[in-house]
């Protein structure tokens, strides 16, 4: 394994916090290449983390990928190393659900170790900056060719916190929908895919409505912005792969006043 190391955390860039990582990372390990895939995941939204990590990894080459959103740190929650089922890649960081639904994409957890006392953990330890102090430190000898039994205690993958996220289905011939993420352009991403949209008859000639805060808007399914004149809704399948809303030149969380995991209902017009 080439020693790479991506780092997606809720810290943010008005502290010091990503660049120590940065700092400890180089110490144990000074010839990883660091990729810095977001430090502005939502404070404490464990959730966001974990939606970008999945979105994020099938795009980066294998490696460590250290993920830090991490709101209950100082407490029980364990912090884990774990190997993935089908390409060599171990993520790092705290067993809350974090690391799950990337870890799904390359098919699930095959191999895991508790890391909270781990022997490349610095010393002293604090109990609120466990990102410099473990997860950062054991990243580090990961990359640096440390085998994963060695940096921590064997744990079972069934074991491990999960996420529950909502689901989208077809009801009466209408597509229930559940907003996962707004983005920073006011793009709504939803649970939805284009292929649970055309078992209700939703396609490109017949238009869509969607129903949501109590409003019933008129839509084009499309391929990208630029399909419908400005300030239009846009219904599109997102560079994630998943169904997404967007007003052309404007933001479809702003037009439809919706907030994540409100439920949409999409129908053909």
């Amino acid at each position: 394994m080439g020693a790479l190391i991506t780092f997606l955390s809720d810290y943010g860039y008005r502290d010091e916090f990503v660049g120590v990582c940065h700092g400890v990372i180089a110490r144990r390990c000074p010839t990883a290449r660091i990729i810095d895939l977001s430090h502005g995941v939502p404070r404490h939204d464990v959730r966001a983390g974990a939606l970008m990590l999945r979105a994020a990894l099938p795009y980066t080459p294998p490696g460590i990928h250290l993920a830090v959103v991490d709101p209950g740190v100082g407490t029980a929650r364990r912090a884990v190393a774990l190997a993935v089922e089908e390409q060599p890649r171990i993520l790092v960081g705290p067993d809350n659900g974090l690391l799950m639904a990337a870890a799904a994409t390359f098919g699930g957890v095959q191999d895991g170790v508790e890391i909270s006392n781990s022997r490349e953990r610095l010393e002293p330890t604090s109990a609120t900056f466990h990102g410099r102090d473990i997860f950062a430190p054991v990243a580090a000898a990961l990359a640096a060719g440390v085998p994963l039994h060695e940096v921590g205690e064997p744990i079972a993958p069934d074991g491990l916190a999960t996420l529950q996220l909502p689901e989208a289905r077809v009801e009466n011939n209408t597509l229930l929908t559940h907003v996962l993420t707004i983005d920073g352009y006011g793009n709504v991403g939803l649970d939805a895919t284009a292929e649970l949209a055309a078992k209700v008859g939703i396609n490109e000639a017949s238009g869509l409505i969607v129903e949501a805060s109590g409003m019933q808007t008129p839509a084009q399914l499309g391929s990208t912005f630029a399909d419908v004149p400005a300030g239009t809704l846009l219904v599109y399948r997102d560079a994630r792969g998943a169904l997404a809303l967007a007003v052309n030149r404007g933001s479809g969380a702003a037009q439809l006043a919706l907030g994540l995991d409100d439920e949409l209902r999409l129908r053909p017009r």
